[in-house]
């Protein structure tokens, strides 16, 4: 019994020297493998072409992430890589960036140290377009953001261009003090004036607008914008609805 255990041991191994020594050889020399050919930074449609002429197919696949700044018909990586020795008609993965970008809420930074915000910013790819220096006389909100121009909650894509206003602590006058245009948007003219008062701001040119699905005497436009820093009695002007 045990001299045909190894008997077909033996065997086995001559079958697997045969194979390794004899046989793999031929395949290769007969020409039955292909060198991957490097592809990477190409346009997609040339990487393909290469990649049938050397006798392998091309299988398009997708970066993790969205990638901003990055065309999305460039290859950035293949699998397998080039150089390495593959079957003909292997398939070829070519990794290019995702083309819809992806969306989420704009996060709120009011409150935040300025470094904060560019770091969120940065986090999620936002394009900071512009930081606006104001005075401000309670040393709580020295170097913090006070206000954004995409308002929190805002559904948004990566390279979205925001700009923020940033607070810098100066000692109380009536030369630097600065208040905020409150948000009167869809409140009657009568609760509007009356916020605006309330802030210490003045009451400016009222403007009419007919429409016939919006609710009459309700403010729909404002100037200064919401969140504007403006001096003490600066006048707002509102536009209302009108039903005639």
């Amino acid at each position: 019994m045990k001299k045909k255990v190894v008997l077909i041991v033996l065997l086995l191994f001559g079958v697997v020297v045969i194979f390794d020594k004899l046989v793999m050889p031929f395949y290769i020399s007969q020409g039955s493998v292909r060198v991957v050919p490097d592809v990477s930074n190409l346009q997609y449609e040339d990487a393909e072409r290469k990649l049938r002429h050397a006798g392998l197919e091309a299988r398009k696949s997708y970066y993790v992430k969205y990638l901003s700044g990055v065309d999305s018909n460039i290859v950035l990586s293949q699998m397998p890589a080039a150089g390495m020795e593959v079957k003909p008609g292997r398939n070829v993965y070519l990794v290019l960036n995702r083309r819809d970008k992806p969306t989420f809420a704009m996060p709120d930074l009011l409150g935040r140290p300025e470094f904060d915000a560019r770091q969120a910013a940065a986090r999620l790819e936002l394009t900071l377009d512009g930081v606006q220096i104001t005075p401000v006389t309670s040393q709580e909100e020295d170097g913090k953001v006070l206000s954004q121009s995409i308002p929190p909650q805002t559904v948004v894509t990566s390279g979205t261009a925001v700009s923020i206003i940033v607070g810098k602590y100066q000692e109380s006058s009536e030369g630097t003090k600065k208040v905020i245009v409150p948000d009167v948007l869809g409140m009657s003219l009568g609760q509007a004036q009356q916020i605006i008062s309330d802030a210490g701001l003045g009451e400016g040119k009222i403007t009419t607008e007919y429409s016939a699905i919006l609710v009459p005497n309700t403010v729909i436009s404002q100037k200064p914008a919401v969140g504007t820093y403006v001096s003490p009695g600066q006048q707002v002007e509102l536009t209302v609805v009108t039903a005639e």
